[in-house]
This record gives structure tokens, sequence and C-alpha cells, in this order.
């Protein structure tokens, strides 16, 4: 009789033990959506739905709301298209430079003694810099460098009456701004490169030792291979930050040099033609455009150097 009372009483009690199991799954899953909610409303606020604003401001006449491609043919057309190539060119420039300079920096840092108050200090200045810019970073740049700066001052001092400004050199045009964008640039490749150097195992180099390649032999046919990706994805970084910098350049030059995001800011501003904003959000996209594609980019080297560097 109890054994007849305890089987009927097993399967009820499983049987009642099935909802509670099938609410705690959901509800744990529920917690993981709740958790993401945020950033997910971060993110559409934040990028998705201006994006969308921009892109339908881009194809829209300033005057009458009407659909036009207008818009886009005046933003690949005359200074606009100037603004755009000086824009890739300023980022080429810097994250080229600002690259092979950090990738030097960094592999110092990275072959230094670990723990040392140097290592710490430097990594740590890094963060800073990388993150140092705009209004600031000008007005650092123009009391140290513009025709009565200090450092200037100090050069003319040393090199008996030297004047760097009567020998070409200038704070306001592209090789001036691409000067000032190498203080964050190089900071930034030091610390985005120094995780994929900090990846590549001794253990590669001690068996190339072992097998009779030098140095130079490690860096051609093991190390450099492996680091390569993600050499190229940090320099696609660097372009998108140099292609994306406004305040510095605007506060050094004034809006003097063609550069795309000073042409957007002027025209959604109206400070040189009023009722020109669809053409700024024309611009707009077409900056949306390109660093989407570097981002893109970035994903797919980043993806290839994991391979190697887990």
């Amino acid at each position: 009789m109890a054994d007849s009372m305890t089987e009927v009483a097993v399967p009820e009690a499983g049987a009642s033990g099935t909802r509670p199991g099938r609410f705690s799954v959901l509800l744990r899953a529920g917690l993981r959506w709740v958790g993401v909610l945020p950033f997910g409303v971060y993110v559409a606020l934040g990028l998705a739905v201006p994006t969308i604003a921009i892109a339908i401001g881009a194809f829209q006449n300033s005057s009458t709301g009407a659909a036009t491609i207008s818009n886009i043919d005046t933003a690949v057309h005359g200074t606009y298209l100037t603004g755009l190539e000086t824009s890739l060119e300023l980022s080429a420039i810097t994250a080229i430079a600002g690259g092979i300079f950090g990738l030097f920096i960094a592999y110092a840092i990275q072959t230094a003694k670990r723990g040392t108050v140097l290592r710490r200090i430097v990594i740590t200045l890094s963060g800073v810099f990388a993150n140092f810019g705009g209004v600031p970073l000008a007005i650092l740049f123009i009391a140290a460098l513009s025709t009565t700066g200090v450092v200037t001052g100090w050069i003319a001092d040393v090199f008996n009456g030297f004047d760097i400004w009567n020998h070409g050199f200038t704070l306001y045009d592209l090789r001036g701004v691409a000067i000032v964008y190498m203080y964050f640039q190089v900071p930034l490749m030091v610390l985005v490169i120094l995780p994929a150097l900090e990846g590549l195992r001794p253990a590669w180099r001690e068996a190339a030792h072992n097998m009779g390649a030098g140095t130079w032999h490690y860096w051609r046919y093991v190390g450099g291979p492996v680091l390569f990706p993600s050499f190229l994805g940090c320099l696609l970084l660097l372009f998108g930050s140099g292609l994306s910098a406004y305040a510095t350049a605007e506060a050094l030059t004034g809006g003097t040099i063609a550069l795309t995001p000073i042409q957007i800011g002027s025209l959604l501003n109206g400070n040189v033609l009023a009722g020109q904003q669809n053409l700024g959000y024309a611009l707009g996209l077409i900056m949306i455009a390109i660093i989407a594609i570097v981002m893109i980019l970035y994903t797919l080297l980043q993806r290839r150097a994991a391979r190697w560097l887990r």
C-alpha cells in the first residue's frame, strides 16, 4: 500500500516541478535581455536614430522637403569634394605616421621589464594623451609653437635666433594640423597595438632561434605575418579617429582649411549660407559611410588576428 502511494506521489512531484523549471529559465532569459536593454536604448538614441535622420535629410530638398539627390551631387563636387579629399589625406598621413611611431613605442614598452615605474607611467600617459584633444589641445600648441610660443622662443635662443616660422613652418596649414593630430594619434596607437604585441608568444621566438633563424627572419616569417592584420586594423582605427576629429582643427585654423567636419559644422550652424542643413546631412552621410567601411574592415582584420593571438 505504501509502495503504491509512493509510486503515485513521485510522478505528481515531477509534474508539479516542471512549471517552476520553465519559469526560471524564462526568467533568466528575461533578465539577460533586461541587462542589455539600457545599452540597446543608448545605441538606438545615440546612433541609429541620428543616422536615420541624417540619411533622410540628405535626400530632401531644403526648401520643399521633396526627395532629391542634389545634396549628394553637390557634396561630391567643388569645394566640398576638396574638403573630403583633404580630410582623407590628413587622416591617412596621421594614421600611417602615428601608427609607425606608436608601434615602436609600444614595442619598447612590451619588451621592457614588467612592473617598472616607467612602463606604468608611459601606459598611463598614453591613455591620457589619446583622449586629449579639441580646443585645449589647439591652445596648447598655439602657446608652444606659435610665432610667440614658448618652444619657438626656446629654439631661437638655442640656435642663435633661428625662427622656424621664417623657414616654412606654420601651425595653420595641413602640415601643422597633422603635427597636432599626432599628439593623440601616437598614444592611441600605443594603446590599441600593445595587446597584439603581448599576444606574440615567446615560445615562437625561441623555436625560431632554435631552428637557426635570426631576429630579421623571425619578424619576416613569424612575428610580422601574425602582427600584420592587427597593425592594419589599428591603422584603420587611427584613420577613423583622424577623419572624425573636428574641434581641434576648427580651433586651430578657424576653418581656413577645407575639411569635411568643419564644413559640416558651418552648414549646420548656418555660418556660411542659411538653409543648407540638408547639404550638411549629405556630407555627414558620406562620412558615416566611410567610417562604416573602416569599421567593417577593422572587424574583419581583428577576427583574422584573433586566430593567432588567442
